[in-house]
């Protein structure tokens, strides 16, 4: 499982990166693997309104599909239209598929460091 240390990370799996005044949200390495080869992604419009720990996109794999939560409350500035034809970019480079980009940040989860994550999925899987 990849951890990069300049990343906040949720309990739900998905990375977090300052930007500014905004932040960029994607899957973590960890999610990807647990999901499977991705098929498709679902993602908000530019100018939705995110709420902190509210589903606001969805991914579908071969196994299942699952919510992504959104980590913070904002307005989404951007959207990664690449992954619609090409969800398969977040099981290659997980870190690098981001999936929005949110501004007007108010409210941000309780984040946690890379070393924190790290043990935060250990215990989910003792």
């Amino acid at each position: 499982m990849e951890l990069r240390d300049e990343l906040k990370y949720t309990a739900s799996h998905e990375w977090v990166k300052e930007e500014g005044d905004q932040v960029v949200i994607g899957l973590t390495d960890y999610a990807q693997s647990e999901l499977g080869d991705l098929v498709f992604v679902n993602l908000p419009q530019e100018g939705d309104e995110v709420t902190k720990g509210e589903a606001f996109a969805d991914v579908e794999s071969v196994k299942a599909v699952s919510d992504v939560y959104s980590p913070v409350t904002g307005v989404v500035s951007e959207i990664n239209e690449e992954l619609m034809d090409a969800p398969e970019m977040i099981n290659e480079s997980p870190y690098d598929a981001w999936l929005v980009k949110v501004s007007q940040v108010t409210e941000t989860e309780d984040l946690m460091s890379a070393e924190e994550y790290g043990e935060s999925v250990e215990k989910e899987n003792e």
